[in-house]
């Protein structure tokens, strides 16, 4: 894989980098419709997915981000990124682009207080919760590649991932070589 784009407007675009860096990808910030083109992969990352809303229409990226997502290079979408890519997106009700057939319900693990730490089900693979959403519904055509305590947070549609939790958090790389392959 060439160069990963880590959408850097608003969030924790930096600990995306980091985990891609230590596997071996190279990264770029992505802030520009220009820079879509360029990328073998992209990163939703988390953050406050109204204001990234906000910042994708103020800059123009809508469609470039819209048109990048449906042209089949793998994305990672992990927290805000799940909510923008989700079909539809409550508490409250926000704007999302449907790329992937889910219903998240945002904030739904907690309020900041409230970010845990936790392994997924059937697996060690360690997991960080910071006001993440959770995933109330699945489409037919979405597949489930983790769970934790029975709930889905790790989905998957072709090559869209997306996560409730926060895989950049961890030390565990796992889920960035799972959607972005080994570094060529």
């Amino acid at each position: 894989m060439g160069v990963i784009g880590v959408l850097a407007l608003q969030g924790g675009y930096q600990a995306h980098e980091r985990a891609l860096a230590e596997v071996g990808h190279r990264t770029v910030r992505v802030r520009y419709a220009s820079e879509f083109p360029t990328l073998d992969g992209l990163v939703l990352p988390g953050g406050e997915s109204t204001t990234m809303f906000k910042l994708l229409a103020l800059e123009g990226l809508e469609q470039s981000l819209d048109a990048y997502v449906r042209s089949g290079r793998p994305v990672l979408a992990t927290c805000a990124g799940l909510i923008l890519a989700a079909r539809t997106a409550v508490g409250p009700a926000q704007r999302s682009f449907g790329w992937l057939d889910v219903d998240v319900r945002r904030n739904a693990w907690g309020r900041q207080l409230d970010s845990f730490q936790a392994t997924a089900d059937d697996t060690d693979l360690p997991l960080m919760f910071i006001r993440a959403p959770r995933i109330e519904r699945v489409g037919p055509g979405v597949e489930t590649v983790l769970r934790y305590h029975g709930e889905p947070i790790l989905v998957r549609c072709g090559p869209i991932f997306g996560a409730t939790f926060h895989p950049e958090l961890t030390d565990d790389r796992r889920v960035h070589r799972q959607v972005f392959g080994p570094a060529s």
